[in-house]
């Protein structure tokens, strides 16, 4: 039925509580009604619920069963429980595993209604804020750091709240963590996404070259000069400087760069006139900073001024969930360049994917997963098919092993069966007969058994 009113389910064993409820909410909402959790399950599957209003005591059934349905949903309807006075425990109870409030029977019926209208609306409010976020993040490129962990949803949301401050920002990180992502997202939600975004590799230039590419130079400032050229800084100017690798620059850039922050004026190499510039800067650094303060080779003063917040990247190692996420994102990309769009991982491929310790992060992962779609034959990306150095277990110190060098057997177990995988090209049975075991045993191991689990 076709309706610009809200619809709401009342679930109570007594008929009259729920005729009355009717009477009094269907002015302002599209009533269902049910006497027992079987037809409240019935019509949550079958109908879009805005508001849920459940008795806790159904007869010798549990509202909680109605409420956990509701949570189940998406969008989730928000849930108001109903409760005998004296059992206030049991609402307590509801709204710590998630319903949005409780009323006490004898029910004050406009204290009912105003609390389910005020449900609704505050429930649309929050999908519509979450529509607009997802908006923003597909518009401005936080869709397209991907990852759903703990730790990225931290950084993510991190992200979200700073991005419209003047603030430094100082992304800190090992290389290949996505930091220029990040920080052009960060650029993207910010009021200054109209203006540029101006990105500057501090550790490919010499510290003459950087002085040029930053401040720019004035015509005939040095052998080779021919004509004026704007600097990034200007370049920059109404929008964003990303300096990556900003441990890097020298001493002398160092100072320039303060007083950059400090005056907000520049002066163009070989030039004398003061220009005014107007950024805001976001660097990284795969270094420790502070340490480097400590030990007398980068500036406190500048390390303050760039480091008002930060915001730390995760290794890949430290999120293996969003392996899986990220691998067939890679997948899909390189697999429609290559003209293999029906390609897949197989598990076994997919399990070394995960277990190994990536210290070249997502850009290591993602030449890895060029490397198999490139190599695979027929439909499916096996463990062979995957750089030898991903199936041999290298990629730094692994997990497990002390400062004597010796390692768990669970890992010289694991780097056997990669080395057997790899020599078989991803040929279980194969692989299974070099090890010596069944080949339901190696399935077993490569499922996540723990004797192969990092």
């Amino acid at each position: 039925m076709s309706t610009s009113k809200p619809s709401l389910l009342i679930v109570d064993d007594e008929k009259n509580t729920r005729e009355a409820l009717r009477r009094v909410l269907q002015d302002h909402f599209e009533t269902y009604a049910s006497a027992d959790v079987a037809g409240a399950k019935k019509l949550l599957a079958s109908e879009k619920m805005d508001a849920v209003l459940t008795d806790l005591r159904l007869g010798h059934e549990s509202g909680f069963e109605v409420l956990e349905d509701c949570l189940r949903l998406f969008p989730r309807p928000p849930c108001v429980v109903m409760t005998a006075y004296g059992s206030v425990e049991n609402a307590v109870e509801a709204m710590r595993r998630g319903a949005y409030d409780y009323v006490t029977k004898p029910l004050d019926l406009e204290r009912v209604q105003m609390l389910l209208r005020r449900a609704v609306r505050t429930v649309k409010v929050e999908e519509e804020n979450v529509k607009l976020r997802q908006e923003l993040d597909r518009s401005f490129g936080l869709d397209r750091i991907l990852g759903d962990s703990p730790v990225m949803e931290s950084v993510l949301a991190k992200v979200r709240q700073v991005a419209d401050s003047r603030a430094g920002i100082l992304l800190e990180g090992e290389s290949g963590t996505g930091k220029e992502l990040v920080a052009r997202a960060i650029h993207g939600l910010s009021s200054r996404r109209q203006g540029p975004f101006v990105a500057v590799h501090c550790a490919a230039l010499s510290p003459q070259l950087l002085e040029s590419e930053l401040f720019g130079h004035e015509k005939g400032a040095f052998t080779g000069a021919v004509e004026r050229r704007l600097g990034r800084l200007e370049q920059a100017n109404g929008g964003t400087l990303f300096l990556d690798e900003i441990g890097e620059i020298d001493a002398m850039t160092q100072v320039k760069l303060l007083r950059v922050l400090g005056e907000r004026t520049i002066e163009r190499v070989g030039g004398n006139k003061p220009i005014e510039v107007d950024i805001r800067l976001v660097v990284a650094t795969h270094r420790n900073l502070e340490a480097m303060v400590r030990e007398g080779k980068f500036r406190e003063d500048l390390y303050f001024r760039i480091r008002v917040v930060q915001i730390l990247l995760p290794a890949l190692r430290e999120r293996r969930e969003d392996i899986p996420i990220l691998a067939e994102h890679f997948r899909k990309q390189y697999a429609k360049e290559n003209g293999k769009g029906d390609l897949e991982f197989s598990p076994e491929a997919m399990e070394a994917l995960r277990l190994y310790r990536w210290p070249g992060n997502v850009r290591e992962l993602r030449t890895a997963v060029e490397h198999g779609v490139v190599l695979a034959r027929g439909k499916v990306i096996q463990p062979g098919d995957l750089p030898a150095s991903v199936l041999g277990g290298k990629g730094g110190e692994p997990a497990g092993s002390d400062l004597s060098g010796v390692c768990r057997l669970d890992l010289l177990e694991r780097r056997a069966i990669s080395a057997a995988l790899e020599k078989t090209r991803g040929n279980i049975t194969e692989a299974a007969k070099l090890l010596g075991i069944s080949r339901r045993t190696l399935h077993r191991k490569l499922a996540g058994d723990s004797t192969v689990k990092t």
